[in-house]
């Protein structure tokens, strides 16, 4: 932590989209942006082409500057947000202008990778790829009524989405009791586990978690690969609490100060051979 300053007039990542415009700034692990939304933007016409997925999967934390949003969840509850207004928008929404004056807001949550346009080649890149899955959810579900469970589910997948942006990921997706995150790096996406798996502790909720690195896809926002059935795969074998991770991640992380234990040999299913898996025992800073 030092003392210093940026100014959004001198960004280099300024993000545009129609009717819409974005500039981010950094201070060091700290990403800001300012939203500038003109009348008449609303996210599943003008992002949603870019982000490709039904609603935006980002958490939004932050306060309007001038101009009126209206924010919807997928059960239809709304909230309209005005000038001077410190404003949370969990993952799964959809947004628009209200009126004839632009929006424009500071937002200091998920700003890493909002917006952020992505290559319409669908390259395939090296990432690594985090798995989660609440245990035990039917039975969960059933016991506290489909709406706690649905309140409990998004207050998850929102502490989840804060998690991983902390740890310079990307939510792909929620997958109902569940998230799959990207990571530049293996040691990244380890740590971004435990931070996901320390949040929703809180909440009474316990996550098995798979983690491996490989070569993906994305397509339309997705992730696509046998990487990701294998981090899939290793979360299936995980036991509550558990973060376990392939060989290929065992070796990336060497020297990060993260330790393990031997996890076994497994079968996993749909893939051929038989895998070396590792529990994670400690995160020690290296």
């Amino acid at each position: 932590m030092r003392l210093q300053r940026r100014r959004f007039t001198e960004s280099h990542d300024v993000r545009t989209m129609p009717r819409g415009r974005i500039e981010v700034v950094e201070l060091d692990d700290t990403v800001v942006g300012r939203m500038t939304y003109d009348p008449g933007w609303r996210w599943s016409v003008d992002v949603k082409p870019i982000a490709g997925t039904e609603t935006c999967q980002y958490h939004h934390l932050g306060v309007t500057i001038s101009g009126r949003l209206r924010a919807q969840l997928p059960d239809g509850t709304e909230l309209e947000i005005g000038p001077g207004d410190v404003f949370e928008i969990p993952p799964g929404h959809d947004a628009w202008v209200v009126g004839d004056e632009p929006w424009i807001s500071v937002d200091f949550e998920s700003m890493r990778t909002y917006a952020k346009p992505r290559d319409a080649r669908d390259e395939r890149v090296l990432a690594a790829i985090v798995f989660t899955d609440i245990v035990d959810s039917t039975h969960r579900a059933s016991e506290l009524g489909a709406e706690r469970w649905r309140d409990l589910v998004g207050e998850h997948n929102r502490k989840a989405a804060s998690a991983i942006d902390r740890h310079r990921g990307r939510l792909v997706k929620t997958t109902g009791d569940g998230v799959l995150a990207q990571f530049d790096g293996a040691e990244s996406a380890v740590r971004g586990a435990v931070a996901i798996r320390d949040a929703v502790d809180g909440l009474g909720l316990e996550i098995r978690t798979g983690v491996h690195s490989g070569e993906v896809q994305t397509v339309a926002g997705d992730l696509r690969g046998i990487a990701v059935h294998t981090a899939a795969r290793i979360m299936a074998v995980a036991a509550a609490g558990e973060i376990l991770v392939s060989a290929t991640v065992m070796d990336l992380v060497d020297g990060s100060g993260l330790t393990f234990e031997d996890a076994g040999v497994h079968e996993l299913k749909g893939l051929a051979g038989a895998r070396q898996l590792y529990r994670l025992v400690t995160a020690a800073r290296a």
